[in-house]
C-alpha cells in the first residue's frame, strides 16, 4: 500500500457518514460477535471534488468476501428514488487497516463506480490519537515486480458539515444514557467534553505559538500564507480584554449565580413542605387519639 494518492482529488466528508459506520458497527457488536461491518458510501463529484454525504449497510459473506448484488441493487434503486443527485462513490467497512481480502470487495464495486474509495473506521479506542480513526483510501494501479497491480493508497480529507447536521449530532451528543444516568452525571460527562476540548484546542495553540516562534527567530522559512491564515484566524477572536465583554460576561455570571440560588431555595422548599406534611400526618393521628387540634 502506498504512502499517498497522487490523484489529486479532494474528499469531503459528512458527520453522518462515520454517525452510520459506528452505529452499524455497534449494533452488530451487541447483537453477536465483534465482525467488520461493510456498506456502501454516496455523494456527490463536482470537478475533482469528492463529497460523502450518506451511506448505507450491505449484506457481506465472509467466507467467499463477496457482497449481496440483489441487495445492493435494490438499496442503490430506493436510494435513487430520494435522493437523485446522490451516486455510489465507494464502499466503507471498520478495522485497524486495509487488508488483501478488501481489494476483491473493491474490484467487485467498479463496475458501479470505475474508482470507488474506500472509507475504513477504526473502532479501537486509542486515548492518545487525536484525529478522527477514520481513513479514506483510492486504488491505484501500481507495477509491482513487472506486473501491474491495484493497490490501495491514502488520501486525505476534511470534514464538512451543513446546519442540520451540527444541530443532529449536538443532539445526539447529549442524549441521556441508556442505563437512566442521573443529572449530575450527565453533566460530569459534558464537563469532561468540554474540558478535553479545551485541552487538545490549548495543545494545538501551543504547536501554532512554537512554530511562529521560530519563524521569527529564523530556525524555519518564512511562510506569507500561513502568516495570514493565522491572522485571518485571529481576528475571527472575539476581543475578551473590552469592557463589554467583561460586562457581559459578570452578567451571565451573576445570572448564574442567581438562576443557582433560586434553585436551591426551591429545593430547600420542596423539602420543608414534605416535612411539614409528614409533621401534619403523624400530628393528625396523635390528635385523633388524645382529642386535640391539628398542628397546621
Amino acid at each position: 500500500m502506498a504512502s499517498s494518492s497522487s490523484s489529486g482529488l479532494t474528499f469531503k466528508l459528512h458527520p453522518l457518514v462515520i454517525v452510520n459506520i459506528s452505529d452499524h458497527f455497534t449494533r452488530v457488536k451487541s447483537q453477536s460477535h465483534p465482525r467488520r461491518v461493510v456498506g456502501c458510501v454516496i455523494g456527490v463529484q463536482r470537478g475533482r471534488t469528492v463529497e460523502i454525504f450518506n451511506s448505507f449497510e450491505l449484506l457481506y459473506d465472509d467466507s467467499t468476501h463477496s457482497l449481496d448484488r440483489a441487495f445492493l441493487e435494490k438499496k442503490q434503486e430506493l436510494y435513487k428514488k430520494v435522493f437523485p443527485q446522490f451516486y455510489i462513490l465507494g464502499w466503507y467497512s471498520t478495522g485497524s487497516d486495509a487488508h488483501e481480502t478488501d481489494m476483491i470487495i473493491h474490484k467487485s464495486l467498479m463496475d458501479v463506480n470505475e474508482n470507488p474509495v474506500y472509507v475504513l473506521l477504526n473502532p479501537s479506542i486509542n486515548p492518545a490519537q487525536k484525529d478522527l480513526p477514520v481513513t479514506i483510501y483510492e486504488s491505484e494501479l501500481h507495477v509491482i515486480d513487472g506486473n501491474p497491480q491495484l493497490i490501495f493508497v491514502q488520501s486525505s480529507y476534511t470534514i464538512e458539515t451543513v446546519e442540520a447536521e451540527r444541530i443532529s449530532v449536538d443532539h445526539v451528543a447529549h442524549l441521556k444514557p441508556s442505563d437512566g444516568g442521573s443529572a449530575a452525571t450527565q453533566l460530569a460527562a459534558h464537563l469532561t467534553g468540554i474540558h478535553s476540548a479545551i485541552k487538545m484546542l490549548n495543545s494545538r495553540v501551543r504547536v501554532l505559538h512554537h512554530y511562529l516562534l521560530a519563524m521569527q527567530k529564523g530556525d524555519i522559512p518564512l511562510e506569507n500564507s500561513l502568516l495570514r491564515q493565522v491572522s485571518s484566524l485571529l481576528r475571527r477572536l472575539p476581543a475578551i480584554e473590552s469592557e463589554k465583554f467583561q460586562d457581559d460576561f459578570l452578567m451571565e455570571y451573576n445570572d448564574t449565580l442567581l438562576v443557582t440560588y433560586l434553585a436551591m431555595f426551591t429545593n430547600c422548599s420542596s423539602t420543608m413542605n414534605e416535612l411539614v406534611d409528614k409533621f401534619n400526618t403523624a400530628y393528625d393521628r396523635h390528635s385523633r387519639r388524645g382529642g386535640r387540634t391539628g398542628f397546621i
